[in-house]
This record gives structure tokens, C-alpha cells and sequence, in this order.
């Protein structure tokens, strides 16, 4: 037996159909076993808050050893965990092919399958979790919406924090008055039918948070990719399921996969790449849902498709190369390279991105944001969160550039947060979404990358006339 593995690392679908897979006694042996490795080994003492709550309970225990923890103090262990994937990929020497075989996040997320299937999922996280529901709704009652989730708003924030569980302090998405289906079906942009990428055609998956939350990212990506001659299509058929997954919803998030990957297949068979914006849905896409549907074939042909936005930019510019016309960003940019973009093994595509914007000074900071999605907005939840990150927002703060941006919009702003927490109060900082923003904004001539969704959304008709 080896100490470690020098193998790259693979992992096994989730055997969730099983009943097995249900088993208490059988998901306890399975805890104990693997968190007794964790506890000898402790190279992730300084990821998420889940270990060191491990570490604690055996520390604390009566033995100093995992046997006399008690199986009931494992779920505080499992409640910590966003299954941001960085133990499984940057950390753990034992997973798979090393003979002990081990997957952390899935293990976390097996813990709440059976918590799901024996109990249910609490109302206010179900609810939470309906990212489309969600959405539309948001959009409908854009105005009503974010007046209701402003942080000035002490008297519905202190509703959402008794009913939803939401921490008054943290600050949640807002809505746009349009979602991005509507802005392209409106003005549907229109490409350069000269530029380099001309012979590509790619289908923007929307997800939820670029069509409901911020148009902006799409509308930058769709300006981008319609300058280097990409035929693009925008479709947003269904959630790519991830609020879900953190549930232990894995049914539920099997058939979202089942639905996209239908709405879907007829583009792939044309020809067509799908790209998603936000890295945690192009996560799924790519490596979640296989597993979950391992014989599935239109869910592996999606998966084989599929590319993160700034890694089908960076492709283009070292294939075709990019149009010109790229001028420099003034003030530098701090770039936040997220979790679910290291999770998908491809590099730091946001900054070899940005590293194509001429005179441009990057600082790349590649720390957890603590974030973790609904997880990080949650009363309990939140501080944790922001000292989880707090690394992050240090570095970021001692950037001192001019725009700080994370490729996941979420992640962005809390650490935008977390600077405001640290001495020297609010970042003098301008928060943007995706660094595509900035892309879309040097080929406009530089100036001010910062754009509400709502500002976007005259973008789409400026493509139309051909102005980018």
C-alpha cells in the first residue's frame, strides 16, 4: 500500500439508485471509515469549515479518536460542506484510483440523500432552492423583489431571516426587470460574419442566474462571441439542478439533467457547442450529471460538448484567434478564480482570458470565497462564510486594482463583502459579474466595465446594429 497517489485522480458514479445507497448502517460505516482517514491525515484543515469541526469533535472526544465521536455530531460536519469539490481535487491523496477510495463531497452528499429520503428537505430550502420558480417570479416583480431583499430593508430582511433562514447581513441577487431570453428574442444580435471564429456555432445555456439574475454576463458574452463571428443561440430550458444537489435531491437533479440534455441534443447534433456562464452549472454539465447518469448517452454527449465560458473564449483566441480591437483596461483587475472553475480541471481559463487584454495589469487570487451558494447567505451560515473567506478578500483588497471580479458572479460578491469587513472599510473597487464583462468592455474602448443588468440590456441592441 502506497502513502498517497501520483494517478489523476477519477471518480465513480453515484450509486444513488441502489438501496444500498440508502442504508443507515451502511452510510455510518462508510462516514466512520473515511472521516478516520481524514482525521490521520488533516491536509484540509484549512479548506471549508467542515474540518476543522471535524478535527475539533475528535480532538474534544473522550479517546482523542474518531470511535468515541457520536454518529449524531457527524451532521454538523456534513452541514458545513458546499461541496465546492477543492478537497477531492487539490487536497486528498486517497482518491480514487488510491485504494481507499475516497470522495468526500459525495460521501456529504450521500449523508443528505438519506436525510432527504427519511425526513425531507425543510420548506424553506426547497423553496430556495426552486432556481427557476425563483426566477421567473423575480423578473415578473423585479421592483417588488429587490426592494424586499435590500439589506436597507430591516423589516423584510428580518421576515426572510425568521421564514427563509436568511441572514439579514448578506447580500442576495437581484432580479432583472428582463431575463436574457427576452433581451436576445428582442434584438437578437447580429454577428460579423467575417470574424475569426466565423465557421463556430454555440448555444449560450442561459442558467438561471445569467437569465433571471444578471443579463449583463450573457449580454457581454453574446457581444464577444458576435464579434469573432460566432452563430449564437440563447436557451435556458430547465436548472441545471445544483441548489438541488446541495439538498440531497439527486432524483430531482437526475431529471433536470434528463430535461436539458433533450432540449439540447438537437443543437449538438447540428453542430452546435453549449456554453455555460457561471462555473458551477458548466460544473454539472460537464461532470456532475454524468455521474448521476452514467448511461445515459444525451447526457454524455452534452457533457462531452460542453465548455465554460472564459475556457471557450481562451479556445477561440489559440484556434482562430480573437477579432482585433482589444484595448487595454485601465487600473488593473484583481481576478477571483472560483472553486467550480478549478473544479473542472481546465486551468485558470479566466486568467488566460483576461491575460489577452493588452496593457492590462491581473492579479489572480486563487482562494475559496466561502460562498457556497444558498449555503452562504444562511443565518449560521453567513459569518462562517465570510471567514472562510476572508483570505480571499485580503488578497484581493491588497491588489489595489481598479475592478475586482470572480468568474463566479455569486462568489464576486461576497468577497466584496468580506473587503468591506476588513480595516480600511468599503472596497474602492468596482465590482464586476464575469470577466467577460471586461473582454466586451476593451472592445468598446475601455472606460467603465461596471454595468447593472438593466444597463446591459442596450447592449443587445447595439450588437444589432453592428456598433461592437
Amino acid at each position: 500500500m502506497r502513502e498517497g497517489s501520483l494517478e489523476a485522480p477519477t471518480r465513480n458514479p453515484l450509486d444513488w439508485e441502489n438501496p444500498d445507497f440508502y442504508d443507515e448502517a451502511k452510510l455510518d460505516a462508510e462516514m466512520r471509515r473515511v472521516l478516520d482517514i481524514c482525521h490521520g491525515c488533516r491536509r484540509c484543515f484549512n479548506l471549508c469549515d467542515s474540518f476543522p469541526r471535524l478535527f475539533d469533535l475528535v480532538d474534544e472526544s473522550k479517546s482523542g479518536e474518531l470511535d468515541t465521536v457520536a454518529s449524531a455530531d457527524f451532521k454538523q460536519v456534513v452541514d458545513a460542506c458546499t461541496l465546492c469539490d477543492m478537497c477531492f481535487m487539490t487536497k486528498c491523496p486517497y482518491v480514487p484510483p488510491h485504494e481507499f477510495n475516497l470522495d468526500f463531497p459525495h460521501l456529504m452528499l450521500r449523508y443528505r440523500a438519506v436525510e432527504a429520503k427519511k425526513h425531507g428537505v425543510p420548506f424553506a430550502d426547497r423553496a430556495l432552492a426552486d432556481a427557476d420558480r425563483n426566477g421567473r417570479l423575480g423578473v415578473a416583480a423585479s421592483g417588488l423583489a429587490n426592494w424586499a431583499t435590500d439589506l436597507g430593508n430591516k423589516t423584510a430582511r428580518a421576515l426572510e431571516q425568521r421564514f427563509l433562514g436568511l441572514d439579514p447581513e448578506a447580500v442576495l441577487p437581484k432580479f432583472a426587470s428582463k431575463s436574457l431570453e427576452s433581451l436576445t428574442k428582442e434584438n437578437p444580435p447580429l454577428r460579423d460574419a467575417a470574424g475569426p471564429a466565423k465557421a463556430r456555432k454555440a448555444v449560450l445555456y442561459a442558467t438561471c442566474y445569467g437569465d433571471y439574475n444578471d443579463p449583463s454576463i450573457g449580454v457581454a458574452a453574446l457581444n464577444v462571441l458576435a464579434k469573432n463571428g460566432v452563430e449564437t443561440k440563447v436557451v435556458h430550458p430547465h436548472c441545471c439542478g445544483m441548489p438541488k444537489l446541495e439538498q440531497g435531491l439527486i432524483a430531482e437533479v437526475a431529471e433536470a439533467a434528463k430535461i436539458v440534455a433533450a432540449a439540447l441534443a438537437p443543437f449538438i447534433e447540428d453542430g452546435y457547442d453549449i456554453i455555460a456562464p457561471v462555473p458551477s452549472c458548466a460544473l454539472m454539465l460537464k461532470f456532475e450529471w454524468p455521474l448521476i447518469l452514467p448511461k445515459d448517452e444525451s447526457v454524455k454527449r452534452l457533457s462531452e460538448a460542453t465548455w465554460d465560458l472564459s475556457e471557450y473564449i481562451v479556445d477561440i483566441s489559440r484556434k482562430e484567434g480573437l477579432a482585433e480591437g482589444l484595448t487595454p483596461i485601465e487600473g488593473g483587475v484583481a481576478l477571483h478564480i472560483s472553486c467550480h472553475s478549478r473544479a473542472q480541471n481546465i486551468g485558470q481559463k479566466g486568467a488566460d482570458m483576461l491575460a489577452l487584454l493588452p496593457e492590462t495589469d491581473v492579479t489572480v487570487v486563487e482562494r475559496c470565497s466561502g460562498h457556497g451558494g444558498a449555503w452562504g447567505c444562511k443565518s449560521g451560515n453567513f459569518e462562517v462564510a465570510l471567514k472562510v473567506g476572508k483570505p480571499a478578500a485580503r488578497q484581493m483588497q491588497a491588489a489595489g486594482k481598479r475592478y475586482i471580479v470572480s468568474e463566479c458572479p455569486l462568489a464576486g460578491a461576497h468577497i466584496a463583502q468580506g473587503i468591506e469587513r476588513l480595516p480600511g472599510g468599503a472596497p474602492a473597487s468596482q465590482l464586476v459579474a464575469h470577466p467577460i464583462e471586461l473582454i466586451a468592455q476593451s472592445y468598446r474602448g475601455g472606460g467603465d466595465a461596471s454595468r447593472s443588468s438593466d444597463e446591459a440590456a442596450g447592449d443587445v441592441a447595439q450588437t444589432t446594429r453592428g456598433s461592437l
